[in-house]
């Protein structure tokens, strides 16, 4: 069998992975094998939190439609209810930015639902 010689381009990997680790702390920055391990566990981590990101902004825009519906008496539930009920179709990040800044313009669609009730 041919011999390989490898010395630049396992180099090269290692610097990567060195690199990679640079932020951490202690041995994580400095050895290989736990730099290795530590850059496996963090892009694991970065897969699971890109998901559980959406997840938790999801519960943020609905805390916060929550609260603007509860300032004009009514609930969460009934007011998406109704909004799809009138094909009004605003996601709740639409609904979350209109909702925070403007207690007016919060109102507008709720107003425009029990307009149509009426």
């Amino acid at each position: 069998m041919t011999r390989v010689k490898r010395g630049s381009t396992a180099r090269r990997y290692r610097r990567d992975i060195l690199d990679f680790a640079s932020g951490s702390r202690g041995a994580h920055s400095r050895l290989f094998r736990t730099a290795n391990q530590q850059e496996r566990r963090a892009l694991a981590y970065a897969y699971v939190d890109r998901n559980n990101r959406k997840r938790e902004f999801r519960r943020l825009w609905i805390a916060r439609i929550n609260a603007a519906a509860r300032k004009n008496g009514i609930t969460y539930s009934s007011m998406i209810h109704n909004l799809f009920e009138n094909q009004i179709f605003l996601n709740r990040k639409t609904l979350a930015q209109v909702a925070t800044p403007d207690a007016y313009c919060s109102s507008r669609p709720i107003r425009k639902i029990n307009s149509e009730k009426d």
